[in-house]
């Protein structure tokens, strides 16, 4: 008989109220056993409508950050003993419907890190709406990322992305940014301890109600990125000892 996963899907969500109804109720039945949501200070009623789905709600009284906001939902997570979580933005960007894709390679046993990328399929990022400077942009940050890393991923910058238990209780995490380029962080970690990464095709939808940020903080997160790139060099040349690639 298959083992039996406790898969949690996590919602980091911040002002969500136009699309956590819609986003949860597209979660193919039957894929996973919990919802949890976490919010950031939200303004609006997204803490309202998460108590009126089957969801586990987690609200902050203020804001702490989208990094600050995934170390509470993955502490959560392996809290409630979760074996793989999956980081599922509210805003409809993602797909719920591809979920089962996420979980897959790592109830195989295939992978500690799954990440969901809109480059692996020809032409699909910008045919779901994707900006072309942020599909530039994208690129070039992966193409530097992966010449830092030693790999040759296909994307680096998704929020669509699933983990392992282990994983989780390897990386050191909680010593990571609270703000966006703790998802960098959490990808040279995974390179920096040896873990199995995957990536499987996605498709996302750019839509008015999606979250978005602005000019200057794209720019402000593409140089957070190359200097997380540049401790993990010097880190593993033994140059500079960082505490985020220490155990």
């Amino acid at each position: 008989m298959p083992e039996k996963h406790f898969v949690l899907v996590v919602m980091p969500a911040y002002n969500a109220a136009k699309t956590l109804e819609s986003t949860h109720k597209a979660i193919p039945p039957d894929t996973i056993d919990e919802v949890l949501l976490v919010d950031d200070g939200s303004v609006d009623a997204t803490v309202e409508i998460a108590r009126k789905l089957p969801i586990h709600t987690i609200f902050f009284p203020h804001n702490v950050g989208y990094g600050g906001n995934q170390k509470i939902c993955y502490l959560e997570a392996l809290r409630i003993h979760a074996d793989v979580v999956v980081m599922l933005h509210p805003d409809g960007q993602y797909d719920p419907a591809l979920l089962p894709d996420l979980i897959a390679p790592i109830v195989a046993g295939d992978a500690d890190l799954v990440l969901g990328s809109r480059m692996l399929l020809p032409g699909g990022a910008r045919e779901g709406g994707m900006p072309l400077y942020r599909f530039a942009a994208n690129k070039i940050l992966t193409a530097i990322e992966n010449v830092a890393l030693g790999r040759r991923f296909s994307e680096l910058h998704t929020g669509y992305r699933a983990y392992s238990r282990t994983f989780l209780e390897t990386i050191p995490f909680m010593r990571n940014s609270n703000n966006f380029v703790f998802d960098t962080q959490v990808i040279a970690q995974a390179v920096s301890f040896g873990q199995r990464i995957v990536e499987v095709p996605i498709h996302t939808r750019y839509h008015p109600d999606a979250s978005s940020t602005s000019m200057s903080a794209n720019i402000s997160y593409g140089l957070m990125t190359l200097a997380v790139m540049a401790r993990f060099v010097l880190h593993k040349a033994r140059v500079f000892r960082c505490r985020v690639f220490l155990p």
